[in-house]
């Protein structure tokens, strides 16, 4: 898991332009990564993979989506403690819209839609968030948002080295 401070984190991901083994096997780590740490949803950067790809996990719902695109978000708002599994044990009150819908495809490139409200809504627009470069503490009002970087920095994971990777000598679908 990628924590707050790595850069892939604030990187933009490429769209997934290969709907092949190699994707199925992302969405299941992803799938898998997310269920362990009780998550409402996970994008591929913060297991260190540039692709637009997320899974999320609301209302025993489990699902995800490809090359995701915000189709609607209703103009009701809703705000509530909003956390992270990049920025563990930290959660902080965001508002969001209270409705959405993204449009996208499943790992096999079929069309898909995501509808939701409340939790469905504000987890898969922290997740597109997080493929577009951008961290939920970037949502915040300014008081609230200094007080998260505070407990950011005093948090015990704080400034843990980033872990070394290696990179494959074979070309990746997903643009790392």
């Amino acid at each position: 898991m990628r924590l707050f401070g790595d850069p892939v984190l604030r990187t933009p991901c490429e769209p997934v332009t290969d709907f092949d083994r190699e994707l199925a096997r992302l969405v299941d780590d992803l799938t898998d990564t997310m269920l362990a740490a009780n998550g409402a949803g996970l994008a591929a950067p913060q297991i260190g993979v540039g692709a637009r790809v997320f899974t999320y996990h609301v209302d025993d719902q489990v699902g995800h989506l490809v090359n995701p695109v915000v189709e609607y978000v209703s103009d009701e708002e809703q705000t509530d403690d909003e956390g992270c599994l990049s920025i563990p044990g930290l959660a902080f009150p965001c508002t969001r819209p209270l409705r959405a819908r993204a449009a996208g495809f499943d790992m096999h490139g079929e069309p898909l839609v995501i509808e939701g409200e409340r939790l469905l809504a504000r987890a898969v627009l922290h997740e597109i968030d997080h493929l577009d470069g951008v961290l939920f503490v970037d949502r915040l009002d300014p008081a609230t948002r200094k007080a998260a970087m505070r407990a950011i920095r005093e948090a015990e994971w704080a400034g843990t080295p980033r872990p070394v990777i290696k990179v494959s000598p074979h070309p990746s679908p997903f643009g790392i």
